[in-house]
């Protein structure tokens, strides 16, 4: 088995800005994107907007420079994720197609295996 990084981006401010009913039935897709894919999702999680944000990258003297906000600015955010074990891309395409962000004009989602070592 497999595992992949179901990635879920999107407009931040549209998420912002969504109404209850729109919540609802984004939440509604993942609950059956979970009841679907059962004990193959490993973890989960929504993440915070990102105003949360902090970056690390490359600083003077061997020290990250520390930053706030995210590590690039962009119009569509990394919203949320998770992590699947799969016998293969197909099997974790037709589980990650459910998601409601797949449907919706503002978001999407990015399915991307792990490298496996060894």
């Amino acid at each position: 088995m497999a595992k992949y990084l179901i990635l879920i981006y999107g407009d931040e401010q549209r998420w912002n800005a969504m109404s209850a009913e729109e919540r609802a039935q984004i939440d509604e897709g993942h609950r059956a994107f979970r009841a679907r894919a059962g004990a193959a999702v490993l973890a989960a999680g929504e993440l915070e907007t990102t105003a949360t944000a902090t970056s690390l990258r490359a600083g003077s003297g061997g020290s990250p420079a520390i930053t706030d906000g995210p590590f690039l600015e962009s119009k569509e955010v990394l919203g949320g994720f998770y992590l699947l074990e799969a016998r293969d891309l197909d099997e974790a395409i037709a589980l990650s197609s459910g998601l409601a962000e797949v449907a919706h004009d503002h978001s999407g989602v990015e399915v991307r295996p792990l490298v496996q070592h060894g």
